[in-house]
């Protein structure tokens, strides 16, 4: 990994705890360009229209589901237009219009926090680093490597939510919990301009293929690759990535 990139993944000292030994470990290439094949042009199925918007997205989506988040956002960014406006909403008001997203207080009061941040600090703009996104309420290296990668193009790192972390570890590219470790892994396995289509290939294989309870490893396009597979493969690799690909909404 660059010192540079390196340097700002800082994980946290590890105690053992939530500690996996990855025994084998899946070949990188083999997984790019078998989920290239299922996924050639990945897309975030938040909906959004600029980075200030996918960062409220991303802070509502915790423990909630895309397709409710872009149910409530249109409202929200139709009553609240601009961080300024947002960040001077009362707070009962915009707990009613997200209440559906679960958690409602909490987000309500973080995106109003961080759209009022955004406004003192950065002159009403989403800033441009990781260092300087950490510093909203709300945001982790998740939520600022999404936003950045995906809506400003600046790529400093890998967004690791439940779906990469899951699927990287049952692919053995890493043997750990922690996100910040799992993205250190990552970037250190695939070559920077990989990683924005890494995290997106990841995050869908993980929501659509190797979903948490239930794997679909027969249908899986990584399988031979796969040292965590639980099935053999049920017909080639063309077919079985033109089914992935066929089970991800377009947008």
């Amino acid at each position: 990994m660059p010192a540079k990139v390196k340097a700002k993944l800082k994980p946290k000292a590890s105690k053992g705890k939530g500690k996996r030994r990855a025994r084998v470990k899946a070949d990188p290439r083999a997984v790019w360009e078998s989920l290239a094949e299922a996924i050639p042009s990945p897309k975030v199925e938040l909906d959004f229209e600029n980075a200030w918007h996918l960062l409220v997205a991303t802070i509502l989506s915790a423990q909630s589901t895309d397709a409710r988040i872009n149910q409530v956002t249109p409202r929200l960014f139709e009553l609240y237009p601009t961080p300024a406006a947002l960040a001077s909403a009362p707070q009962p008001e915009v707990e009613q219009v997200v209440k559906s997203t679960g958690f409602f207080r909490n987000k309500a009061k973080a995106i109003r926090a961080a759209s009022a941040m955004l406004v003192e600090r950065f002159g009403g703009e989403v800033p441009r680093t990781v260092e300087e996104m950490v510093q909203l309420p709300g945001v982790a290296r998740k939520t600022a490597n999404m936003v950045l990668s995906n809506a400003l193009g600046v790529h400093e790192g890998i967004a690791v939510d439940t779906h990469v972390g899951r699927v990287a570890r049952r692919l053995g590219l890493c043997a750990d919990e922690d996100p910040v470790e799992v993205e250190q892994a990552l970037c250190a396995l695939f070559p920077r301009e990989q990683w924005p289509l890494v995290a997106l290939r990841l995050q869908l294989h993980g929501r659509y293929v190797c979903i948490a309870r239930a794997p679909d490893c027969k249908n899986c396009p990584v399988n031979e690759a796969c040292p965590s597979r639980e099935a053999p493969p049920e017909d080639d690799v063309h077919a079985r990535a033109a089914r992935e690909r066929a089970r991800i909404p377009a947008r």
